[in-house]
């Protein structure tokens, strides 16, 4: 076996097509295919399966390339390590809906006087967060956890190797418009939100309380609507007087004047923080981007 069989596994596994990876890789595609059937032989297992939706892994690739994406990620951080402006930058990190994590992204990447690199942000679900950073997609996953999702993520976390790094314990806000009937308030209780809706990111299969994106997700809201990103969230905020409760941080296309962040009447605390790999050490530029957020969120 290979650092490039591993490469290779890696490439097709994330094009989908044996067609596409060769073009990335700078390979033909027979040279591939006889890559990866030599590597299967060796390893006595089918790796791939053609189907209608592409190269599909079999459950001992599913395996496989966790394994490939730790040595292949490893060997990154290493040639980073000793030949810093000879080899291409990797970064990666998955977030809740935060906008404050994308700005201090901006600013990383900003930043990097390098002539190669190849970053990734990905706002997503809570699950695939976790999937993300346990595949090795990203580096980070950034989310929150309060006592009500503590457990049963943290549970999930370290079924899945991850470790969780606090970085801000902060009170609960509501997030309105400034032109919403509650926007003059100074705190604001449960009871003066049951006429709005309650705005939150759907999770699809994923809708237990603990993967929500919103805190105080057990509580009955009499109105609650779903949504998938952040510019639909947005909108609905302003066409239906809509709310949702998070961190009151607010950056980007929402420190105008469309937007406010209220004290929510309430004890609970929610801890913004990110998850990682507990078997690998943090790359320079995953730390460089941690420093990056601190100084983001202390500002």
């Amino acid at each position: 076996m290979t650092l490039q069989q591993l490469n290779y596994v890696v490439k097709i596994a994330e094009t989908k097509s044996m067609n596409k990876a060769a073009k990335e890789l700078y390979v033909t595609q027979s040279a591939l295919s006889s890559t990866i059937k030599s590597l299967e032989d060796e390893l006595g297992t089918e790796i791939f399966i053609r189907t209608n939706r592409g190269m599909v892994l079999t459950t001992d690739g599913e395996k496989l390339l966790s394994y490939a994406r730790q040595i292949v990620k490893m060997t990154d951080m290493i040639t980073e390590k000793f030949h810093k402006n000879e080899t291409k930058r990797h970064f990666g990190v998955s977030t809740q809906h935060y906008s404050f994590v994308v700005d201090a992204f901006v600013m990383l990447a900003k930043e990097l006087e390098i002539n190669s690199y190849d970053l990734s942000v990905d706002e997503t679900k809570t699950a695939e967060i976790i999937e993300n950073v346990k595949n090795l997609r990203s580096e980070l996953g950034i989310l929150y956890l309060d006592e009500f999702n503590r457990k049963p993520l943290t549970k999930t976390f370290k079924e899945n190797g991850l470790e969780f790094e606090p970085l801000y314990d902060c009170p609960v806000y509501v997030f309105i418009g400034t032109n919403h009937p509650l926007s003059h308030k100074k705190k604001i209780t449960f009871e003066e939100l049951a006429p709005y809706p309650c705005l939150a990111f759907d999770q699809r299969e994923n809708n237990a309380f603990y993967f929500s994106e919103e805190v105080l997700s057990t509580e009955q809201y009499p109105r609650k609507i779903r949504a998938n990103d952040r510019a639909t969230m947005i909108e609905l905020m302003i066409g239906l007087d809509g709310y949702t409760l998070g961190s009151g941080i607010l950056v980007n296309e929402l420190t105008d004047t469309q937007f406010v962040a209220i004290p929510f009447d309430t004890d609970d605390v929610m801890t913004i923080g990110y998850i990682h790999r507990k078997d690998m050490p943090l790359s320079d530029l995953a730390q460089r981007y941690l420093e990056i957020l601190n100084t983001y969120i202390n500002r």
